[in-house]
């Protein structure tokens, strides 16, 4: 089927750094009864053909007349068994945002967490940025992944569509992200080009960019002794680069799903690593001491993800000075993803 072949390089060309890092973003391809849609916690660059789950669409379509449990963890755990129930091969567990996905009228949707839209979309002034930049895109508020997110999102884009006669081709996602779709990959690609130009030119002529100036450090191998010393079972691997300014606070499911919302920064004795779990439930995932920042992990990948997402953080927040300086997620929209199982699955995939 070449339109399958045409989301697979799709999802391969936006799958790169600059728009997605581990198992962030996802991608579709869709019929008039299938929707070809990402696996869970896996990443565009690594899909094939065969690694899509496949959904019957009059099967989710059901999903947006659901009666759905107010509380927020029986109502995702709802959904999760029923878009299982519209599964119709082998491949794993579809993208969260696969309800989202069906909604959207066109062929091929391209879901992103690029860099330098990120820089604009958790900003304080994004949102009036976006609207001067891109004034055809849908601006949405933060709200909480999955089921959430895709019902708030159906009225807004029946409503979009009732005013401009189309879905709309790009929406911008406060903390989160971009949703583009179009019926060609040419489509796909000249929109794309339509937002990452003008937010580089934005950047350039304020002399802000991406650089986080990381120096060249040597392993400091009694540091990584103490660290594993203090946490244990959840430093069993340990990443490390030159000194960064890491984010003090939570901008995107993303970064607390692989980083954890809050650094470590005290000194590394027994009674702070104690006090860290006992505050946040968990240990950290980001450590900083010294010269050095640390990602930690149960995995190799564990820990190198923990880096990648402490560092990709802190150029986002760089990027966000070009508009106004970050805004940080609210204290519920955190604990909603640090407690979400759809994401501790998500993670587990990935690492």
């Amino acid at each position: 089927m070449n339109d399958l072949k045409t989301i697979v390089a799709l999802s391969h060309e936006f799958g790169t750094p600059d728009y997605v890092k581990g198992g962030g973003g996802n991608t579709s391809f869709k019929n008039e009864t299938t929707l070809w849609v990402k696996p869970s916690g896996t990443t565009l660059a690594g899909l094939t053909e065969e690694t899509f789950v496949t959904l019957d669409r009059a099967k989710v379509n059901e999903l947006y007349d659901v009666e759905t449990p107010v509380e927020s963890h029986a109502r995702e755990e709802l959904v999760k068994n029923f878009m299982g129930d519209a599964v119709r091969n082998d491949a794993g567990r579809p993208s969260v945002e696969a309800p989202l996905h069906n909604i959207l009228e066109t062929k091929f949707v391209v879901h992103t967490h690029a860099l330098l839209v990120n820089g604009m979309t958790c900003a304080k002034d994004g949102e009036a940025v976006s609207k001067r930049l891109f004034p055809d895109a849908l601006w949405v508020e933060y709200i909480d992944a999955g089921y959430t997110l895709c019902m708030e999102l159906k009225g807004r884009i029946d409503r979009y569509k009732a005013e401009h006669g189309g879905v709309p081709k790009l929406i911008m996602l406060k903390n989160h992200g971009v949703f583009v779709s179009g019926d060609t990959a040419d489509e796909i690609r000249s929109l794309y080009a339509g937002v990452i130009d003008p937010l580089r030119t934005e950047y350039d002529s304020l002399g802000i960019n991406e650089d986080l100036g990381i120096g060249e450090t040597k392993q400091d191998p009694e540091t990584e002794s103490k660290i594993r010393q203090v946490f244990g079972e959840d430093a069993q691997f340990i990443d490390s680069s030159g000194l960064f300014e890491c984010v003090p606070g939570p901008i995107t499911p993303d970064h607390l799903v692989y980083a954890r919302a809050y650094p470590f920064r005290d000194e590394l004795t027994q009674g702070n690593a104690d006090d860290y779990r006992a505050k946040h439930g968990f240990a950290p995932k980001v450590v900083i001491h010294g010269d050095h920042v640390y990602g930690l992990g149960v995995t190799e990948k564990n820990a190198g993800l923990a880096l990648l997402f402490a560092q990709d953080a802190a150029q986002v927040m760089k990027l966000s000075h070009a508009f106004g300086g970050l805004e940080y997620m609210s204290d519920r929209a955190r604990e909603f993803i640090e407690n979400w199982e759809v994401e501790s699955y998500r993670q587990a995939v990935a690492s």
